[in-house]
């Protein structure tokens, strides 16, 4: 980014000029990504569908990426730009590695994404906003860690769970009555996956495991040995047995009481 500021500015997306436009700008929007922690690492999870107003873009995006060896970032809203700062945020992390012969620490590759949320605010404020979610294990403290973001930059961990996108507040609660210290990451990634669930069954711009299609959640695990996206394989067995439970309870698992 620093390279590109100096020479070729407006190849960055917030030096980018767009035109005046009235009403809001019809483009593909990713929705709902989730995380949760565990003893041992975290958990990065993601629908599939992106939405253009009120019609379904693309049934199959891929919302989770791999930021390096150690963390990930899941994306909403403006599938375009989105994407392409994760490419950039790659390379950047990539770059760094190869020139101080280290990897950046988990808190500096959080405040180095939060810089280029911040760099995209004057798309943002055309309607054309980017909201990640970071997360990653940190090897200086042995574990599992969540960041958040709004649209200016602003930058909040996250303890235990968060979610963001379009179904984050049914996903939040979803999560906030299941979640516990203790899970496994078993059940970490069947947590996530009852998240979106029921963030997809309130919210229209997220999808659910469509069986018909093959299409499940994308689901990673990043833990001391490094990120780990769960095969297709696996994904749908996670998702065919929740879909066969809730046959029975179509609201889900019940927490305890207390």
């Amino acid at each position: 980014m620093d390279f590109l500021s100096e020479h070729q500015p407006e190849m960055l997306p917030g030096k980018r000029q767009l035109p005046p436009t009235q009403g809001v700008i019809e483009a593909p929007h990713g929705t709902t990504i989730v995380a949760v922690t565990f003893p041992g690492g975290v958990v990065l999870a993601g629908d599939r569908r992106a939405t253009m107003g009120n019609v379904i873009a693309q049934r199959d995006i891929e919302k989770v990426f791999p930021a390096d060896e150690y963390s990930a970032v899941g994306i909403a809203g403006t599938a375009g730009l989105a994407v392409e700062m994760v490419k950039l945020f790659q390379l950047e992390l990539e770059h760094f590695e190869k020139v101080e012969g280290a990897q950046l620490s988990l808190e500096g590759k959080a405040n180095r994404l939060s810089t280029m949320i911040r760099s995209n605010l004057g798309m943002a404020m055309q309607g054309l906003a980017v909201v990640p979610l970071f997360a990653g294990f940190d090897v200086d403290r042995d574990k599992g860690r969540i960041f958040s973001y709004d649209v200016t930059g602003g930058r909040s961990e996250e303890h235990h769970f968060a979610a963001t996108g379009s179904g984050s507040i049914f996903a939040r609660g979803a999560m906030k009555k299941l979640y516990r210290d203790d899970l496994s990451e078993e059940q970490a990634t069947t947590l996530v996956v009852q998240a979106l669930y029921d963030a997809a069954d309130d919210d229209s711009a997220t999808g659910g495991p469509d069986v018909a299609r093959r299409i499940y959640p994308i689901v990673t695990v990043i833990t001391e040995d490094g990120f780990r996206r769960l095969t297709d394989e696996e994904s749908s067995a996670i998702a065919r047995s929740i879909l066969e439970r809730r046959l029975e309870q179509p609201d889900g698992p019940r927490a305890a009481l207390l």
